[in-house]
């Protein structure tokens, strides 16, 4: 395997970019103070880049991970995190199996 120095530069700059990115973001969140739908807004943020990043592969990789993000979702509406995880690991293992 071989890396340019292109490629390793274009990888150093993504990931100085990134970095500042998330930090610019504790120094910024710190000093808003957001009340009403700005808050609400706010706090609805992590879901949806959560549901975003997930969704695509769950419903295009084939019927047992669709069933699993399902069953998942499901158990997310009544379980702390830590079971919600264990519940989507475990359906999607047995469901692969299954289907």
């Amino acid at each position: 395997m071989s890396l340019d120095t292109t490629t390793l530069l274009t990888i150093v700059a993504m990931a100085v970019v990134t970095y500042f990115t998330r930090i610019a973001g504790l120094f910024v969140a710190d000093r808003l103070v957001l009340t009403g739908r700005a808050k609400a807004a706010f706090d609805a943020i992590p879901p949806a880049v959560l549901v975003s990043v997930i969704a695509p592969t769950a419903l295009t990789t084939g019927w047992a991970e669709a069933i699993a993000a399902a069953i998942t979702a499901v158990a997310a509406f009544r379980l702390p995190l830590l079971a919600t995880i264990v519940v989507g690991v475990a359906s999607v293992v047995i469901l692969r199996n299954l289907i």
